[in-house]
């Protein structure tokens, strides 16, 4: 579609359930082809894990494709990957290779809790969280169900809490308070 003109280099689409997606990363209720500026800060935030998570053996993604399947390569804000960014200099990251995928959600928070989140599970990604920027928490979405498209488990974490991210036998914790705006 890039070659023939109809989409452009960086739009933001993603593909989800054989469909081209806008990604909605815009503050609620303000132009949803915009960028949020607590988005966008959440996202540099995601990224300051980056150095505890080499040291495990692992890296943060930030806002690039994950194939989970023929129909569905999102793009979400990061994603805690096994390995480092040069294991996938021939390949998208999949499924097996995600830890956690992370979403900020202002203006997307429904999609995210709904849409998104089914596919996260159906995919079997292990955790999904979701800085939710409205409410100022994160909600964890953990132990996937595939077969039912939703997880078993399901904590909201205020600002003052602390998310612990189990990373095959290694821990680390994240306040949640670093990952707000």
């Amino acid at each position: 579609m890039m070659e023939a003109g109809y989409l452009t280099e960086g739009a933001p689409i993603e593909l989800l359930d054989g469909f081209l997606a806008v990604k909605d990363r815009s503050a609620r209720g303000e132009d949803p082809s915009t960028i949020g500026k607590q988005h966008n800060l959440v996202v540099k935030l995601l990224t300051e894990l980056d150095p505890e998570l080499r040291l495990l053996g692992f890296h943060m993604q930030v806002q690039g494709p994950v194939t989970l399947g023929p129909r569905h390569e999102p793009e979400p804000d990061g994603a805690i990957l096994r390995g480092a960014p040069r294991d996938y200099a021939e390949r998208l990251p999949r499924a097996t290779d995600v830890l956690t995928l992370f979403e900020a959600a202002d203006g997307s928070l429904d999609q995210d809790r709904k849409a998104k989140m089914e596919i996260y599970a159906r995919a079997g990604i292990p955790r999904y969280a979701i800085v939710n920027l409205i409410e100022r928490r994160i909600e964890v979405f953990a132990d996937a169900l595939p077969a039912e498209g939703r997880y078993g488990r399901i904590v909201s974490l205020g600002a003052e809490e602390t998310m612990v991210l189990d990373l095959e036998g290694k821990r680390l914790e994240v306040p949640v308070q670093n990952l707000l705006p």
